[in-house]
C-alpha cells in the first residue's frame, strides 16, 4: 500500500475521504472534535507541498438532503483547527461543482457537503464513484474509521485514481496491528458500548485475548442467549447463530456479576443485583461493585490494554461509577501498553481527563473491533490492490 508521501502531490487535486463524522448538539455544534484533529497532519501536509485539497466525508445517516447533517457545521471547527478559512460547496458531484474545484488553487482547501446525501456512496455504486472520481487527480484515504465499509468512496474511487493511504490511516494500521500480531501479555480486551458492531468478531477477540471483558450490547447478547439475563427480546438470527460458535464456557470470558439498575422513565430507582434478579421493566445502566472489583483485579495484571465502549451510561453522573473506576484503573497500570478507540470511549476519556495517558486513542469504533479482530476491511484492501501509477 502507497502512503501519501510516495505521490507527487504539487499541483495536483487531491480527493481526501476523511472521516468527519463527529457528534453534533441540538443546536449543531461538534461535541467532540477528535475526528478532525487526527486527519491535520494529511492536510497539513498535502498543503505544505501545494496540492488543491478536496474534503470529502460523510456525516450521520441521512435519509434525504436532511440540513442536520450538513458538513456545513463542521466549518468553523475545521477552520479554528487549521487556523484559515476552507471553502465549503453545497454538493459532492455535478458540473456547478466542477467548475468550482477548477478554480482551486495550489495549498487551497475545499470541503464538499455530504456524500450520503446521494444514495451512491453506501449502495457502493460504480458510476457515482465515476463522477467524484472527475473532481481529483489523486485519492488519498485517511478515515480508518469508514474502511470498514464497502461505499463508494472507499473501495471505487482508488481503482479509478492513483491512491495512497493518508497518515492517520498508516498511523491506525501500524500501531493496532501491534496488539493483533505481537502484544505484551497478559492481552486484555475490553468491550462495552451500546453500539452493534459485528457479533461475529466477538470469537476472534476471544481467541486473541487472554482475558476478555463484556459489557454493553455484546455482554447483553450473551446474557440474554444464556437465558441470565431474562425478559428482553430474543436476539436476531444471525446474532444467534454466531453467539453459538462461541465458546462461552470459557475461562478467558467475564461477563459482569451485578449490575445497576433503573428505569427508563424514573432514574430516582435504582438497585444493585445479582444478573439472575433482573426483573424486565428494569434496565442496565452500569455494572456493579462486585464485577468492578474483579475487572479490577485482572487490569491490574494486564500487559496491553485494549478498551473499546463505556461501561455503563457515564453521561450521567449517578451511572458513572463503572466506567470511571475501570478507566481509572486502567490508566494506572503504567506498566501496560494502552489503546481505547470508539466516540463513546473518547468523550469518556475527554471527560475524565485521561486523553494523554493512553499510548494510542483510535478513531476507529466498529472499524476498531473488525481491524483487530482480523476481519478483512474494504478500505485497506481496496488500497493494496490499487497499482496505479501517476
Amino acid at each position: 500500500m502507497k502512503n501519501v508521501k510516495e505521490l507527487k502531490v504539487k499541483n495536483k487535486r487531491v480527493l481526501v475521504r476523511a472521516d468527519f463524522n463527529v457528534p453534533l448538539d441540538k443546536k449543531g455544534k461538534v461535541l467532540d472534535s477528535y475526528r478532525l484533529k487526527a486527519t491535520l497532519p494529511t492536510i497539513e501536509y498535502l498543503k505544505k507541498n501545494k496540492a488543491k485539497i478536496i474534503l470529502i466525508s460523510h456525516l450521520g445517516k441521512p435519509s434525504a438532503r436532511e440540513k442536520e447533517y450538513s458538513l456545513k457545521k463542521i466549518v468553523p471547527d475545521l477552520e479554528k483547527l487549521l487556523g484559515e478559512r476552507i471553502k465549503f460547496l453545497p454538493d459532492c458531484l455535478g458540473k456547478k461543482i466542477e467548475k468550482e474545484i477548477g478554480l482551486i488553487k495550489p495549498g487551497q482547501i475545499v470541503l464538499l457537503e455530504n456524500l450520503r446525501f446521494h444514495k451512491g456512496e453506501t449502495g457502493n455504486d460504480l458510476e457515482f464513484a465515476k463522477e467524484l472520481a472527475k473532481l481529483g487527480d489523486i485519492y488519498v484515504n485517511d478515515a480508518f474509521s469508514a474502511c470498514h465499509r464497502a461505499h463508494a468512496s472507499i473501495v471505487r474511487l482508488p481503482s479509478l485514481l492513483p491512491s495512497a493511504a493518508g497518515m492517520l490511516l498508516q498511523k491506525e494500521i501500524r500501531i493496532l496491528s501491534k496488539i493483533k500480531k505481537n502484544p505484551k501479555r497478559p492481552l486484555v480486551i475490553i468491550i462495552g458500548g451500546k453500539k452493534e458492531a459485528k457479533i461475529e468478531s466477538l470469537s476472534k477477540l476471544l481467541g486473541l485475548s487472554d482475558y476478555l471483558l463484556l459489557n454493553g450490547f455484546f455482554g447483553e447478547m450473551i446474557l440474554i442467549a444464556k437465558e441470565i439475563l431474562v425478559g428482553r427480546p430474543s436476539p436476531e438470527k444471525e446474532v444467534s447463530e454466531a453467539i453459538k460458535k462461541i465458546n462461552l464456557t470459557d475461562s478467558k470470558l467475564h461477563l459482569p456479576k451485578d449490575v445497576l439498575l433503573s428505569l427508563d422513565k424514573d432514574w430516582t430507582y435504582k438497585r444493585i443485583a445479582a444478573l439472575g434478579t433482573v426483573r424486565k421493566e428494569e434496565k442496565v445502566y452500569d455494572i456493579g461493585l462486585e464485577t468492578i472489583e474483579i475487572f479490577s483485579a485482572i487490569i491490574k495484571k494486564a500487559g496491553t490494554i485494549f478498551w473499546s465502549g463505556p461501561l455503563g451510561f457515564f453521561e450521567e453522573e449517578r451511572f458513572s461509577q463503572g466506567t470511571k473506576e475501570i478507566g481509572e484503573k486502567i490508566v494506572r497500570n503504567y506498566k501496560a501498553f494502552k489503546v481505547a478507540g470508539g466516540g463513546e470511549t473518547i468523550l469518556a476519556i475527554q471527560k475524565f481527563g485521561w486523553l494523554d495517558k493512553f499510548d494510542y486513542i483510535s478513531t476507529g469504533g466498529s472499524a476498531l473491533l473488525e481491524f483487530i479482530s482480523g476481519e478483512k476491511m474494504p478500505g485497506i484492501e481496496a488500497l493494496e490492490n490499487n497499482n496505479k501509477k501517476i
